[in-house]
């Protein structure tokens, strides 16, 4: 009994190949080629009708944003790959292959791992509400670093798929790392202080900060500095990491006075029942200022001590030290219309 014709024909060997074998390669090739990009961009196409039946799927954006990211490049190299395990072929154009693969393949998971990160930072600042400018410096140096590590793992990774010993490479690294990190190790602090300010957020742009003997509002928080803007105009500049070793105070967005005013013991009691309404009347007849509160807080050892807090607006045409100055010009005359006396350290001896 004899093969039949077309037998015969898929048994005819092509370069130490069966055309059979051929034939399976070719459709590995345009399966991998070609029909998985067809089926990402069906994906793809369906997104938009998937997120209509469900209120928030990060999971499926995450497979979206990876699919798209998957490069034709590496889907020919990963298509060839297939085709040429189903063939035989001598050994170098194997090994030919082998390198391509694993470059091809690492190349591709690098990317991804790229999207899934940069993914994760996103759906943390949309959470958080981040939409500031420091945050997206932040995130760029985030991602910077982060991307850095991915790209020297893979290539390690890389290369010992590749049969070299990468033990001493890595141990180089590792020392090399050791000492570039002693030489920067300033500018490394500021640059952590700087990711720990954008996801930790102790304060964001437009924040009125107290710290030590600065006051100022947040103008900028870059990598390795925040800029302040002083009540004079003035701009002050801090280091990240002293920013986070100082004891911050964040007053809000509106500037605020807080401040004690000493009156004499020897004013009526009457008159010292007063004074809060006194310290309103000056505050409330400025036209950038609201009346916080004005409380006997103590009674010292030469003085009764009143607590005073106001609030100055924000404005762009009048500095806030003219509107304390008015303010206290004001409590100054209205004390002495109404027979309020300051109070100052005294000393009396008795014989």
């Amino acid at each position: 009994m004899h093969d039949s014709p077309i037998r015969d024909l898929l048994a005819v060997e092509y370069f130490g190949n069966s055309l059979l074998n051929w034939g399976l390669a070719l459709l590995a090739f345009l399966f991998t080629f070609l029909v998985l990009p067809f089926l990402r961009g069906r994906i793809h196409a369906r997104q938009a009708r998937w997120r209509e039946g469900l209120p928030d799927t990060p999971a499926l954006e995450l497979l979206s944003r990876i699919l798209a990211q998957t490069n034709r490049l590496v889907l020919l190299v990963v298509a060839l790959y297939l085709a040429e395990k189903i063939l035989s072929l001598p050994k170098r154009v194997d090994r030919i292959f082998d390198i391509v693969i694993v470059v091809g393949v690492w190349l591709q998971m690098g990317i991804w791992a790229n999207v899934a990160l940069r993914f994760f930072i996103w759906q943390r600042q949309r959470r958080s509400g981040a939409g500031s400018d420091f945050s997206q410096g932040s995130v760029d140096v985030l991602m910077f670093c982060a991307q850095l590590i991915i790209w020297a793992i893979l290539v390690l990774l890389a290369l010992d798929n590749l049969g070299i010993n990468i033990t001493a490479l890595v141990a180089g690294l590792g020392v090399g790392g050791i000492a570039v990190a002693l030489a920067v190790q300033t500018i490394l602090g500021d640059l952590f202080a700087s990711l720990s300010i954008a996801f930790d957020k102790p304060f964001v742009p437009g924040d009125i900060l107290k710290l030590d003997a600065f006051v100022g509002a947040v103008e900028h928080i870059g990598i390795k500095s925040t800029r302040l803007r002083g009540p004079a105009g003035e701009l002050i500049i801090l280091a990240n990491a002293d920013v986070l070793k100082s004891r911050v105070r964040n007053l809000g967005r509106e500037p605020r006075a807080l401040f004690r005013l000493y009156v004499a013991y020897e004013t009526p009691a009457d008159t010292v029942a007063q004074v809060p309404a006194l310290v309103k009347a000056a505050v409330d007849g400025q036209a950038h200022t609201r009346y916080g509160s004005c409380l006997l807080a103590d009674l010292g050892q030469y003085a009764m001590e009143f607590e005073v807090l106001y609030f100055i607006l924000p404005t762009r045409t009048v500095d806030s030290g003219v509107v304390v100055d008015a303010v206290n010009h004001a409590i100054v005359a209205a004390f002495a219309a109404a027979g309020v006396k300051f109070a100052y350290p005294t000393r009396r001896t008795v014989t």
